[in-house]
């Protein structure tokens, strides 16, 4: 311990500016809880060179382009904890973006109107409302249907190079909904354009997931009768939002990915009627390491 507490010691001895260029190399995480466990370090954690390194490269051009507010701040840190708790919109309000708070990385939302749903533009089927509680000006109500379609397509090159995303649907269920206590599939998917077709590079695997959570006291629905999940089994979530969410898979990303990636949920064998879905959008972000 002596040893220890010396070599923080001669670590505090480093000019604050030397400390500040040393921590920018951690994570966010790292500095916070460098700052709450040396109060010698804690000037030089609070340091604009520590966290502009924590913000994206291209944060000026994402803040000028937001086309929501954005609060006043005062420092780097400030602007980085207001984009990881305030998501902005961008592209005229069909993308949100926001920071994971521990990593820094980017994490990014597309609205439900942005996706090539099945029959999405029929009334009938699909119609279109405003919540309160959502991000985006309008969130895919599901009126009926038999087959359920839908497909989110992001670009690799908005986000965060070296990291392993996981894609999230994001939704609510209304109080009479019915007929989504089955599974569902749901992949993800790589494509690049190569001389005005698309070529596919890879299909990840194809995932069960449930869209009625457990939680709510349903059994799941499968061919032959009812039965429990299985491990392999993706079931949903509350998040902190209120919001539900399901995680669809997960891929990498590399530094210089260049390629559409094509998020899809659908479920076509269970011919009976489906209603009650509410969708705000589909989710990137950093995958949690359990």
């Amino acid at each position: 311990m002596a040893d220890e507490n010396s070599e923080i010691s001669r670590f505090n001895l480093l000019p604050e500016g030397c400390i500040a260029n040393i921590i920018s190399f951690t994570s966010p995480k790292d500095a916070c809880t460098a700052a709450a466990v040396s109060v010698g370090l804690k000037s030089a954690v609070e340091s604009d060179t520590v966290w502009e390194r924590f913000l994206p490269p291209d944060y000026v051009e994402i803040v000028s382009g937001s086309t929501s507010p954005v609060a006043a701040y005062s420092s780097k840190k400030e602007l980085f904890f207001l984009l990881c708790d305030s998501p902005l919109l961008l592209d005229g309000g069909k993308l949100s973006l926001r920071l994971d708070k521990s990593t820094g990385k980017k994490c990014y939302m597309l609205c439900s109107r942005q996706f090539q749903i099945a029959w999405g533009d029929n009334l009938m089927y699909w119609t279109w409302s405003s919540l309160p509680d959502s991000r985006f000006a309008e969130v895919a109500e599901l009126q009926s249907v038999f087959w359920l379609g839908m497909r989110a397509i992001f670009q690799s090159e908005l986000l965060s190079p070296n990291t392993n995303y996981a894609a999230y649907l994001v939704f609510k269920l209304m109080e009479d909904h019915e007929g989504l206590d089955c599974s569902s599939k749901a992949s993800i998917k790589f494509v690049r354009e190569k001389n005005g077709s698309e070529i596919e590079e890879v299909d990840k695997t194809i995932s069960n997931v449930y869209i009625v959570p457990r939680v709510m006291g349903r059994r799941i629905r499968r061919r032959g009768g009812l039965s429990e999940t299985n491990a392999d089994d993706r079931v949903s979530r509350v998040r902190s939002d209120g919001w539900l969410e399901i995680e669809l898979g997960d891929f990498f990303i590399c530094d210089g990915d260049k390629f559409d990636i094509q998020v899809q949920v659908y479920e076509t064998e269970h011919l009976n009627w489906k209603r009650g879905l509410i969708i705000e959008g589909i989710e990137l972000r950093p995958k949690e390491v359990s």
